[in-house]
C-alpha cells in the first residue's frame, strides 16, 4: 500500500480497523456514532462551511498541482501531491454531502484565492517554495475553528461527519507543510490575548449557568433560595423557643 492511501485509511477508518492504539499513540477519531442520512435541521454556518470545503479544493488541487511542477525540492513536490491527491478525496465527499444536503457548490475560487494562484503563478523556482507552504498553511489555520464550531454544534448528521472528515485532512495539511522544514514559527502572528483573563478559553453562557445552578428539573433557583430562607428563620425561632423553655 502506497503512502498515499495508509494516509487515507488512516483519516477515513474507525479506530479499531485503521490500527489498534497503543497507550503512547495518538488516537484517531473513531467513526462509532456518526451517521450519514441529511438527518437535522441545516443551519446558514452549516451550508457555508459546506461550501467552503468545496473552495479549499478549487484553489488548493491547482496549487499542489504547481508544487510539483515548479518546486526544485522533493519535499515540496511530495507535498504539493500528497495535499492534492488528498483534496480530491476530499472534495468528493463534500458533492456527496452537498447532493445529499441540496447545497449548490462554486466551480471556481475567490477573489482571495484565484490571487494566492496568480502569485504562485508568477513566482520563480527560488520564491515559490516559501509562498507555497506559508499561503497553504495560512490558510489551513484560518479553517480549524471554523471546522470546531460546526462540529461542535450542527444539529446535521452529515455536516457533522463532513466537518470530522475535514479536520482530520487539515491537520494531516498542516502537517505535511511543516514537514518542508522553511516554516519560519518566530515571523508568525501572535494569538490574541484570552478576553476575559481567568476565565477559561470558553465563553459564559448564561442558560448554562442556570441549568449547572438548579437543583432540578424545572425548579427556579429563586424559589430554592426562599425555601432555604424559610427553614432558616424556623430554625432559628425554635432555638429561640428552647433557651427560653430554660
Amino acid at each position: 500500500m502506497g503512502t498515499l492511501a495508509t494516509v487515507l485509511v488512516g483519516l477515513l477508518a474507525p479506530a479499531g480497523v485503521a490500527r489498534a492504539a497503543g497507550a503512547g499513540d495518538v488516537p484517531v477519531p473513531p467513526n462509532t456514532g456518526l451517521t450519514d442520512r441529511g438527518v437535522g435541521a441545516l443551519s446558514a454556518a452549516d451550508r457555508d462551511f459546506v461550501v467552503k470545503v468545496r473552495l479549499a479544493g478549487l484553489w488548493e488541487i491547482p496549487a499542489g498541482n504547481m508544487a510539483q511542477e515548479k518546486s526544485e525540492d522533493p519535499r515540496v513536490q511530495n507535498i504539493g501531491k500528497n495535499i492534492s491527491a488528498q483534496h480530491v478525496l476530499l472534495d468528493q465527499l463534500d458533492r456527496d454531502a452537498a447532493k445529499k444536503l441540496g447545497i449548490a457548490l462554486p466551480n471556481k475560487p475567490n477573489d482571495d484565492q484565484q490571487l494566492w494562484l496568480n502569485e504562485m503563478k508568477n513566482a520563480n523556482s527560488t520564491t515559490f517554495d516559501q509562498i507555497y507552504v506559508d499561503r497553504l498553511r495560512a490558510a489551513h489555520g484560518k479553517i480549524f475553528p471554523a471546522i470546531a464550531t460546526i462540529r461542535a454544534s450542527t444539529r446535521n448528521d452529515t455536516v457533522r461527519k463532513l466537518a470530522q472528515q475535514a479536520n482530520q485532512f487539515v491537520m494531516t495539511h498542516m502537517t505535511l507543510l511543516e514537514s518542508s522544514g522553511i516554516v519560519d514559527y518566530g515571523a508568525l502572528p501572535t494569538a490574541p490575548a484570552p478576553a476575559a483573563a481567568g476565565k477559561g478559553p470558553v465563553p459564559v453562557d448564561p442558560g448554562m449557568i442556570n441549568a449547572a445552578t438548579s437543583s432540578a428539573p424545572g425548579i427556579n433557583t429563586s424559589v430554592i433560595l426562599l425555601v432555604l430562607a424559610a427553614a432558616l428563620v424556623a430554625g432559628v425561632i425554635t432555638t429561640m423557643r428552647i433557651f427560653r423553655a430554660r
